[in-house]
């Protein structure tokens, strides 16, 4: 019932327009455009982001807002012109129109030769459908249809259009009757400067990948067609201008390079009168949930001459874990998104006091050290960036989906956390309960996966890094604190026993790491070693503890932030576990040996041992021992 009251008021403004002057129409168009302009602002923002895509980097923002203004003017003159002129003869709408190398089409047809039109959102793109059976009546003419969502109008439309002897052919319908018309001859007009979707060719359209329907350049390839595309451009006051290309097909380009420069011809009509084109369309739509592009059928296609780097970029925000295992743990899934999409740029949020480690990845563009404590300065922070396109949260929190939601980017992608569902508007699924236990580097890899990235072959691996030590002395870092909990720290007795034993066996020189927490563990253990070890414990930024990893032959270690870090820069580790579950949180990469007796109460994951710490005493000093000389074996 709705849909035919809307009908009736359509025919009825139809009516009313079709009894008013076309110049009178044009002007009541433009002052109706500047109100849509005026309240719309949904559409207008939508304009002024595509206008920014196409011209931001020609026109100022001042210029690109009165593009706008010009554009909503000249649309509302158009829409409203084209009810009228719909209703008009041929030979009174070329009194308004004046036509351009119809030439080009002409003579294809009278050679034989079938023709794809291509056609865009310039103007009046309408009168195509009234004046095609006109220039060229003597060969059968169609047009590539979408149905309306209205079915009334839908029907009343494709009556309207058939009166001049266009034929329609619905897009649900197949392709195979527009494919016979073309053999026979004929000409079809394909719409093409629309998103295509899932089923589009990704490629550059004023810069920046957009998708894009392969239609005409599959019909042409097909059926041996030429290719020539048309455009209207407004010239004046109810005046119009339509303007028809030289065949631009090249013979043996495949489809994806037919379509590449659909895109570059239409780009350039474009230009000729941008005030013309259909900017409230979504052309740079951020697809969901696969924005990320490497597992599109169709794909990307980057014509000659085009590199990933001349790309206007797809800006990706990635929000870092906050404790530097964590977010070392997330690499392979930062990699993941890089790859993702050529254009993809990178941008890391993190917490300043483990950003240092984001410098070691080479899929970061760029580092956005947060503040600690205020969510609004972070926010602040955010917004004063670039534009991002889309963001991805690794943390779980409510206060980074905040950060996020608060800076206003249109796309946010997480798990949905605590109490946080609301502020996403792309929810990762929560894996079910996996037997075996997955390491905690695949909940990152997911959400790369849930954003398109191909993540099959990714190798859960962190090193990028050839360990090269240049003096000849043998340093071995010993980390033996954990931030966690005592739960965590092998016995510090123990450490010293093995250091002294391994000095006693090589030149080793021992350099002790960790932060102030650790410093009476590293006291005891300095003095058990002596001259044979460097206590940097509390001693150390990020960046110094990076340096002196980069130094050492081999790390041993607890369950800690710091053992992944030296994983992160190619340092083997050993690495003793005792209430954690290395199939979870073990060192990512080859080369580690981890150290862990399965006791009946472990993994318990507690912060401190609740009876008599069975899981770390089962650990013994010779073993260790053994796992250090068999690693530094390989290194002769």
């Amino acid at each position: 019932m709705l849909d035919f009251v809307v009908y009736l008021l359509y025919r009825a403004g139809s009516a009313i327009a079709a009894a008013l002057p076309l110049r009178l129409l044009f002007a009541t168009g433009q002052i109706l455009g500047s109100c849509a302009w005026l309240v719309s602002g949904k559409y207008r923002r939508l304009a002024e982001r595509n206008v920014g895509i196409a011209f931001g980097d020609e026109k100022s923002p001042r210029e690109l807002r009165r593009l706008v203004h010009r554009h909503f003017r000249r649309l509302g003159a158009n829409l409203l012109c084209s009810v009228k002129l719909t209703q008009m003869s041929p030979k009174q709408i070329l009194q308004r129109v004046t036509v351009e190398n119809i030439e080009s089409m002409d003579s294809r047809f009278r050679a034989g030769i079938p023709v794809v039109l291509v056609l865009s959102h310039l103007g009046i793109w309408e009168l195509f459908a009234q004046l095609m059976p006109k220039f060229v009546g003597y060969v059968r003419n169609a047009s590539v249809y979408q149905r309306l969502g209205n079915r009334f109008i839908d029907a009343h439309v494709r009556r309207t259009r058939s009166q001049t002897g266009l034929e329609l052919f619905d897009r649900k319908d197949g392709f195979q009757p527009v494919i016979d018309l073309l053999r026979s001859g004929g000409g079809v007009g394909v719409l093409s400067d629309q998103h295509a979707g899932d089923h589009g060719i990704w490629t550059p359209f004023f810069g920046r990948l957009a998708s894009t329907s392969p239609l005409a350049g599959l019909l042409a390839k097909r059926t041996r067609a030429a290719v020539i595309a048309a455009a209207v451009y407004t010239t004046g006051p109810a005046r119009w201008r339509m303007v028809f290309t030289e065949r631009f097909d090249q013979p043996g380009a495949s489809i994806a390079d037919l379509t590449s420069k659909i895109n570059k011809v239409i780009e350039q009509q474009i230009r000729v009168a941008p005030d013309d084109w259909f900017w409230v369309h979504n052309r740079w739509k951020t697809p969901q949930p696969n924005f990320l592009l490497a597992r599109y059928k169709r794909g990307v296609y980057l014509p000659p001459g085009v590199s990933a780097h001349e790309l206007k970029p797809f800006r990706i925000l990635v929000r870092s874990s906050n404790w530097l295992g964590d977010a070392v743990m997330s690499v392979p899934a930062l990699r993941a998104i890089k790859d993702g999409r050529p254009d993809a740029q990178v941008t890391i949020a993190t917490p300043s006091n483990i950003a240092p480690i984001w410098k070691l990845v080479p899929g970061v563009d760029a580092i956005i050290p947060l503040p600690n404590g205020s969510l609004l300065s972070a926010v602040g922070l955010l917004r004063r960036r670039s534009h991002f396109d889309a963001v991805i949260l690794f943390p779980n929190s409510l206060r980074v989906a905040l950060e996020s939601w608060l800076s206003g980017i249109p796309r946010t992608v997480g798990y949905h956390g605590h109490w946080r569902r609301w502020l996403l508007n792309q929810t990762v699924p929560e894996p079910r309960t996996s037997v075996p236990p997955e390491h905690h580097s695949l909940r990152f890899v997911r959400i790369a996966r849930e954003c398109g990235a191909e993540t099959s072959a990714v190798q859960h691996r962190t090193s990028n890094i050839q360990i090269t030590v240049a003096d000849q002395s043998l340093k071995i870092g010993l980390c033996p604190g954990a931030e966690y909990g005592p739960a965590k720290r092998w016995l510090p007795e123990r450490f010293a026993e093995l250091a002294t034993k391994i000095s006693g066996q090589t030149s080793a020189q021992w350099i002790l790491f960790g932060t102030k927490n650790d410093a009476t563990i590293g006291d005891q253990i300095a003095a058990a070693i002596g001259d044979h070890c460097v206590n940097r414990i509390g001693q150390t930024t990020l960046d110094e503890l990076i340096n002196e990893l980069r130094e050492c032959r081999l790390l041993l270690t607890n369950d800690t932030g710091t053992m992944h870090l030296a994983a992160l820069l190619g340092v083997p580790v050993v690495a003793i576990f005792g209430s954690t579950e290395p199939r979870l949180t073990g060192p990512l990469g080859n080369g580690h040996v981890v150290l862990r007796h399965h006791v009946e109460c472990s993994p318990c994951f507690l912060r401190k041992c609740p009876i008599d710490f069975r899981c770390m005493k089962e650990v013994s000093t010779q073993e260790v021992v053994d796992a250090l000389l068999s690693i530094l074996a390989k290194q002769v």
